[in-house]
């Protein structure tokens, strides 16, 4: 903050000079801790032409400094005072004359205290490392091995990421398996307990800067000063090997250099963005997946008026711990993001100094969503790490917490929300079944049998192949073209349903299953989808290009309902099995790897699966959906002891309990939807608890019965904590902002990598008549924006 921060001596809550006055009113409290932190020039000759260290007499604060400060002729300065409300007594510290011990003891504790988020993110804050005992005295073995620049593979295995290259003796091994699925075979280390040769550098991360290097003997990242010659031993020359901009770890950029080049724009002299709506993110480590995302969502007029419109409101109304309300690290964001205050030009002052010194690295202003991240996380096993995420996985989570959290009287995640009709069809009887169901992205599949340059992409494919085999250089990466159209014929086909019960046959039949839209959302969101699972369920990435449309209609894919001749299926809900033995049901890894696909943890899919009998993915989607918000939801399963499933496991299934009320989670899958809790329960009483029926039991009941049944109130009372407030929309049906079926794109998030493990997101949207890049800290006007190359794409409808 401009004025420094102010900490209240009660709660240890930091506000900024214009919040404070509202913290007072509202809490009575009166004693803040001013700290402020300021940039002096120094006094000439004070460095003594040495760098000064970080911690210093005048810094005192565990707070993070500014890399474009110039150290040779700058330096911070702190400053702590105690204040006194209301009269903005000041007293200056330290004070041991004046303040009783107890005070004096309080302050100093919070002024030598560490920052919260060095306790939160260990992994993020890198100690300084050491130079290697080894560096100065390493033996390299003259044995003719050259390291070609790109197609690297693990010499014991076919592993071609997470390689590292022995600088004894030149070989190229894989790392060790990490717990997130990525890694190695540990190869590199069994080398050496081979060999004894003890310093290795990772391919991928050599910049003309330097590399990451690890010492085996010394069992820790270090430092080799002499790197640069121990790379020319192996005819590696580190001045001229790229830099990823992101510090970006594998050989991701090999070979897929030219993806980070295009969508990054690398290359190009882009023009500075700066003022409202054009304020970058820090990069928390691996969190560009939430600044793609949220810059995206705040580029939305009824997300800007609903969070940063209602910031006087929402601040004014926050609970006394703001740093625990979503609607207040919202419109925090949200502010940050819009009002230009942390996205100023550098002045004229500036950059004549700028060129005056030779200096032409831009003043990236920006913001540092650790707050907004530290709580949107919590409790979440993975946006609660410091692993990279699926974007599209984090959007649906953040309009998931905005559902929870309403603020005003509409919810901005209705522009998103649209309804689908699935119709399922039985191939034996030819009988039909309507259902629908809410969802708030378009998944796109990739018609990679549609490619337009079939033939470059087989060629490419041999010269790789002999490439590889004779450790030369990769040939130019080519990306399989392909059409729109195609892929939008791939949505709209039918589809085969994995372990189809069929009521009408009471038994497993074939069935297809086609999509259509009961409804058309404001903003439509469409995922590609790109990521995939091989047969070893290592998740893969589809590199391809696809001829995205400015203007898209997808009015010929409204739904049409129940049709003359068709014969809809009996209303009979298949019978639930649990077996004597728990451990004798064997998990339908398809079904798994269907739910995989569209996101969820693996360990998530597999409960969902075994719980629900093995009924296919569609069943165990529903389970899903109603367990997502558990603690343990990824959590590896636990396969219940004898005896203990008959209880467990009917109650995951959704059997009656002895309340004779509808399973929890059902009526959350339906409140989910948009409807009352009194009339999700009511639904599934008068359906025997079947979900399916339910649904359509509301929709065939517009105007429900008015009589309320005391159990209900009572319940509806002990529930009140967990109501959604979807409930508050009636019972008209889930909130839907129908219209036309034609749309404008408006932005884009695009991925960089070989997998959501991995990789680096960048976002583009169309302001002010042009595009803008969104690519963290770095806001600038897009020259090419690579709208073939996206993930997710956001659209706007066009009034008609």
């Amino acid at each position: 903050s401009e004025g420094g921060l102010y900490v209240c001596m009660n709660t240890f809550l930091g506000f900024g000079r214009e919040h404070i006055e509202r913290h007072y009113r509202k809490t009575g409290q009166c004693v803040y801790l001013h700290l402020k932190r300021s940039v002096v020039q120094k006094v000439p000759g004070a460095s003594g032409g040495a760098l000064p260290k970080r911690r210093n007499a005048k810094l005192f604060l565990d707070l993070e400094t500014s890399s474009d400060l110039n150290s040779d002729d700058f330096e911070y300065e702190d400053e702590a005072k105690l204040i006194i409300f209301p009269d903005h007594y000041e007293i200056s510290l330290p004070n041991i004359e004046e303040l009783p011990a107890l005070v004096t003891i309080a302050c100093d504790a919070l002024l030598s205290a560490k920052s919260p988020y060095r306790k939160q993110e260990p992994d993020s804050w890198e100690e300084e490392l050491q130079a290697s005992k080894h560096a100065k005295t390493l033996v390299q073995l003259d044995n003719g091995v050259r390291i070609p620049p790109s197609g690297w593979k693990c010499s014991k295995c076919d592993l071609r990421e997470n390689l590292w290259l022995n600088l004894t003796d030149g070989s190229v091994l894989c790392g060790k398996w990490f717990f997130d699925g990525s890694g190695g075979n540990g190869h590199a280390m069994e080398h050496y307990k081979e060999t004894g040769y003890p310093l290795a550098v990772k391919l991928g991360t050599i910049t003309p800067d330097g590399a990451d290097v690890y010492s085996f003997d010394e069992e820790e990242p270090v430092l080799d000063p002499h790197i640069a010659k121990h790379l020319a031993h192996f005819g590696i020359d580190m001045l001229q090997m790229q830099v990823t901009e992101n510090g970006l770890r594998d050989n991701d950029m090999k070979p897929r250099v030219s993806e980070w080049e295009v969508i990054q724009e690398a290359g190009m002299k882009l023009k500075p963005m700066y003022g409202p709506g054009y304020t970058g993110m820090k990069n928390l480590g691996n969190s560009c997946y939430l600044n793609a995302v949220m810059q995206a969502i705040f580029s939305i007029p009824e997300f800007q008026r609903a969070y940063v419109g209602n910031l006087p409101r929402i601040f004014d109304y926050s609970p006394l711990d703001p740093t625990q309300d979503f609607n207040t690290q919202m419109a925090k964001l949200g502010h940050g993001l819009l009002s230009g205050q942390y996205s100023k030009p550098p002045m004229k002052s500036e950059l004549i100094e700028q060129v005056m010194k030779e200096e032409h690295k831009p003043q990236h202003n920006g913001i540092s969503p650790r707050m907004f991240k530290a709580f949107i996380s919590k409790g979440h096993p993975e946006f609660s790490s410091n692993r990279q995420q699926d974007a599209q996985e984090f959007f649906l989570h953040l309009i998931n917490l905005v559902e929870r959290n309403p603020v005003g009287s509409e919810n901005p995640s209705d522009v998103f929300r649209f309804l689908v009709e699935e119709r399922t069809q039985c191939c034996q009887s030819r009988k039909v079944r309507y259902t629908e169901r809410v969802d708030y992205i378009m998944q796109l599949p990739v018609a990679m049998e549609a490619a337009t340059n079939k033939d470059e992409l087989i060629a490419y494919e041999l010269k790789r192949r002999e490439a590889e085999a004779a450790r030369r250089p990769l040939p130019e990466l080519v990306r399989a073209k392909i059409p729109f159209s195609a892929c939008l014929q791939a949505f709209s086909e039918p589809s085969n349903v994995e372990d189809f019960w069929s009521s009408a046959l009471q038994a497993k039949s074939a069935g297809v299953k086609t999509s259509r839209f009961a409804s058309f959302p404001e903003y439509l969101v469409v995922q590609i989808k790109k990521f995939t699972f091989g047969l070893d369920w290592i998740p893969k990435k589809l590199d391809v290009s696809i001829d995205m449309p400015d203007f898209l209609d997808i009015s010929h894919l409204r739904a049409r309902g129940l049709q003359p001749g068709e014969e809809e299926l009996p209303d009979i809900a298949p019978p639930i099995v649990i077996p004597d033995d728990p451990k004798a049901l064997d998990i339908d890894e398809s079904s798994v790897m269907q739910l995989a696909e569209m996101g969820f943890p693996l360990e998530a899919c597999r409960k969902a699966v075994y719980y629900t009998g093995n009924l296919g993915a569609e069943v165990a989607f529903n389970w899903i959906i109603a367990h997502m918000e558990e603690p343990d939801f990824a959590e590896p399963l636990a396969i219940p002891a004898f005896g203990e499933v008959a209880s467990s496991g009917a109650a995951a299934l959704g059997a009656v309990g002895l309340d004779n009320q509808p399973p929890e989670e059902m009526v959350a899958i339906i409140i989910s939807m948009g409807f009352q809790r009194n009339l999700a329960i009511q639904a599934l009483k008068a359906t025997n608890n079947n979900l399916e029926r339910a649904l359509e039991w509301i929709f065939s009941h517009p105007d429900p019965e008015e009589e309320s049944d005391p159990a209900l109130d009572v319940m509806d009372m002990e529930n009140n904590a967990n109501a959604n407030i979807l409930a508050e929309t009636g019972s008209e049906g889930p909130r839907i902002k129908d219209g036309p079926g034609r749309y404008e794109l408006f932005g884009f998030i695009s991925h960089m990598g070989t997998s959501t493990m991995s990789g680096h997101y960048v976002c583009h949207l169309r302001k002010e008549g042009r595009w803008v890049i969104y690519n963290d800290l770095r806001v600038c006007a897009s020259e090419r924006p690579p709208k073939d190359l996206g993930y997710i794409y956001f659209y706007h409808r066009i009034p008609s």
